[in-house]
């Protein structure tokens, strides 16, 4: 397996599209200082999944991208393409050529893809374990790490023997589901105690739940006595209804009765007065002829005609607004008790009128005195 080319594009001094063709054997990049020879070193180490802003000689991961000169606009992204011959197999992937391309966006957003799908950085990681290509980059050494390797410590060295040899990719596997089994121990307590907090709560929320199904069932129990009620209280005042139009239809009738008499006793004062004047008349002549009825008062049953007349007028018109106001009474579904002070009263009516009329049928008798 050896790398076969390399393509930048927007990856620090490469502001355009820029592919190295490497072949087998020994690749030698010469330059001036300064020309960006380290920067293809960088650009190896950044696409195969280097992290460390240090790593990349920058400040920020965002300053691999082109920032621009007096000439050149700055770039948007960066973006650097390397393949891999896997004709001999050594890649665990069904292609002759592995390409990974990695980009990164000044907003921050970092993009991996093998053969042009998009994929996790732990899926580049995953292809390259095998192959002795690491996180750690060791196949990479730049000027002074060589002495670091040498003299760093044994845990350093091993890590590094343990990676070309192929067996930190188990080691990382074992440390992941390590993390995955305590975050599921941990998961697990947090369940217990949610199981025993829901366990605690569940008789309240029991009793909570009888309490609102007795209260359901009260409030339809309370809501049918209510519309029991409400029909019932809807019957009684359909008969107070009809009852109070009968005793209208009643009233009217005794109305027009009142009135037939009234009218009759109109009629009579009326021929009372024509007849006490006619007896005025002849009551001047029998005093110049000596009559012997001269000492009869007729001025006094005439103003007591008077008299009567006008209070059977103002009974009638007592009678009609009594009228009136039953009528606006029944209107407003009085109660059984105003009706029968409204009877007790058109009974006293109706005996002072029949006093009246005694009184009225005595008149010819008077008169006859």
């Amino acid at each position: 397996m050896y790398l076969k080319t390399l393509t930048l594009k927007g990856f620090k001094s490469f502001a355009d599209t820029t592919t190295l063709d490497l072949e087998p054997g020994v690749t030698v990049v010469v330059g001036p200082n300064g020309s960006g020879k380290s920067n293809i070193v960088d650009a190896v180490a950044w696409v195969l999944g280097a992290q460390g802003a240090k790593s990349m000689r920058t400040n920020k991961m965002e300053d691999v991208i082109f920032a621009g000169t007096s000439k050149k606009a700055a770039l948007g992204r960066a973006e650097v393409s390397l393949t891999i011959d896997n004709s001999d197999g050594a890649l665990p992937i069904e292609y002759a050529e592995v390409k990974i391309t990695r980009t990164l966006f000044r907003s921050g957003e970092s993009e991996y893809a093998i053969n042009g799908v998009s994929c996790r950085l732990l899926d580049v990681q995953e292809l390259l374990s095998d192959t002795g290509v690491g996180r750690q980059q060791h196949v990479i050494v730049s000027q002074g790490q060589l002495a670091a390797i040498l003299d760093s410590r044994p845990e350093d060295r091993r890590s590094v023997i343990e990676e070309a040899a192929g067996v930190l990719k188990y080691r990382k596997r074992r440390e992941r589901a390590q993390r995955r089994l305590e975050s599921t121990e941990a998961n697990f307590v947090r369940l217990g105690d949610l199981l025993r907090e829901i366990r605690r709560q569940l008789r309240p929320l029991e009793r909570q739940a009888d309490s609102a199904r007795k209260y359901e069932s009260m409030t339809t129990e309370l809501r049918q006595l209510r519309l029991h009620i409400s029909g019932r209280e809807l019957a009684g005042l359909r008969v107070r209804a009809e009852t109070s139009a009968r005793g209208k239809a009643e009233g009217r009738r005794r109305e027009d009765e009142l009135r037939t008499q009234l009218a009759g006793l109109d009629a009579d004062v009326m021929l009372a007065e024509s007849q006490l004047s006619a007896v005025g008349g002849g009551a001047a002549v029998g005093e110049a002829a000596d009559d012997p009825f001269l000492g009869v008062d007729l001025g006094d049953v005439l103003a007591r005609t008077e008299s009567l007349y006008a209070k059977a007028r103002g009974h009638l018109a007592f009678l009609g607004e009594r009228r009136r106001s039953i009528e606006r009474d029944r209107n407003a579904f009085v109660d059984q008790g105003v009706v029968e002070s409204l009877s007790a009263e058109a009974a006293r009516l109706d005996q002072e009128l029949a006093e009246v009329q005694t009184q009225a049928m005595d008149l010819p008798a008077q008169f006859e005195e």
